[in-house]
């Protein structure tokens, strides 16, 4: 059986489709072979975004997005096999998460979109999909998945350490030796802090923190927010947009007596995903010695600074020092899982999603 794998990851971010050509040995452990990410056009973002609330026709919205979003995985598989040389017929099966538009867990689902019959028409590779909706069968949040992943290929018995992805939320794995992996959402990551960039400076995020730097961080509003009864929620938890969207960030600001500025609300904004993270690393991963950090956040050097100051004593740095590329993490995660489904073994953790024991996670649409 081919070992060639494509994972697809489309994030909360909304910056695009971030692709991994992956290929695995006999016990699932995997090498990455290349890397492509494709952007999202404007319109695609606007039209995930009018989805996160309920609103009118949504039907005729979501499944005329799902053939958009279909059409840019099947051009990202395929520039990603341009890279390397490799035909279709080459990979066993593309492994794709699909664009999260609304993750209700507490009402027992939670909707990725992304027509996959059309993505195995036009790209003439198997796919497996819907990784979430098994787990959530048994009782699960279906989310966080990645930290199952990152268990099997980062754990190591002389460092307590957690994997820290900072996507449009911020989530962690706790890999300590002698003790059960942890992993669940902390709260928000880039996602408010690219919503306030976009609103005010017309960029899709803040480079290296740099507004935010230069800001002063309002207390008021900072207390407002880590306020938040999701921040003290026990784990097994996840959240997304539903939650951390633009209108609750408004409400905060509305609270206020007086609204600070715009570049002061962005560094308090950077201020409360360090919190929230550090606090979740603080809580629940005592004696942590390194937090190893991926996704696009990792680039947001302001920030990474920020979560080092609140975590004396602790080695933060870039995924990269444990050989993978930090954007890629996600896609080779969900090729990890395309793996574990073809083989029939569990993909998830029930101590980080909920679930009342382990599952195989995905569907098959042949090609």
């Amino acid at each position: 059986m081919n070992d060639l794998y494509i994972g697809m990851m489309s994030g909360t971010s909304l910056d695009g489709v971030d692709a991994a050509l992956v290929r695995f040995d006999a016990a699932g452990q995997p090498a990455l072979l290349a890397e492509h990410a494709l952007p999202y056009p404007a319109d695609v973002q606007s039209a995930v975004l009018a989805l996160q609330p309920r609103g009118d026709d949504e039907l005729h919205r979501a499944e005329t997005l799902a053939n958009q979003l279909a059409e840019l995985y099947a051009q990202a598989a395929l520039e990603l096999l341009g890279k390397t040389g490799c035909a279709p017929a080459d990979i066993r099966a593309i492994a794709c998460h699909g664009q999260t538009v609304r993750h209700a867990p507490h009402e027992a689902y939670t909707i990725q979109l992304g027509n996959m019959a059309r993505l195995a028409e036009l790209a003439g590779i198997d796919v497996i999909a819907d990784f979430r909706s098994r787990d959530l069968a048994a009782g699960g949040h279906g989310a966080p998945l990645v930290p199952a992943f990152q268990q099997a290929v980062f754990s190591n018995p002389e460092q307590r350490r957690v994997i820290l992805n900072i996507g449009g939320i911020s989530n962690l794995a706790r890999l300590h030796a002698g003790q059960n992996a942890i992993g669940f959402d902390c709260g928000p990551g880039n996602m408010l802090m690219d919503a306030w960039c976009r609103r005010h400076l017309g960029l899709p995020y803040d480079e290296d923190g740099r507004w935010a730097a230069g800001g002063n961080i309002h207390a008021p509003l900072l207390e407002a927010m880590l306020a938040e009864p999701y921040l003290t929620q026990p784990p097994p938890k996840s959240t997304g947009r539903d939650l951390f969207d633009d209108a609750w960030l408004d409400a905060k600001l509305a609270a206020l007596a007086a609204s600070p500025r715009p570049q002061d609300t962005q560094a308090t904004l950077l201020a409360f995903s360090a919190r929230c993270i550090a606090d979740a690393i603080s809580g629940h991963c005592p004696g942590n010695q390194a937090v190893y950090v991926c996704g696009g956040g990792a680039r947001n050097r302001a920030l990474l600074a920020e979560i080092a100051r609140l975590l004396p004593g602790q080695r933060v740095a870039p995924i990269e020092e444990l050989g993978l590329p930090a954007q890629a993490i996600e896609a080779i995660a969900f090729a990890w899982l395309g793996w574990r489904f073809v083989n029939r073994e569990p993909g998830n953790l029930p101590a980080v999603t909920g679930a009342r024991g382990p599952r195989i996670l995905g569907a098959l649409y042949p090609r």
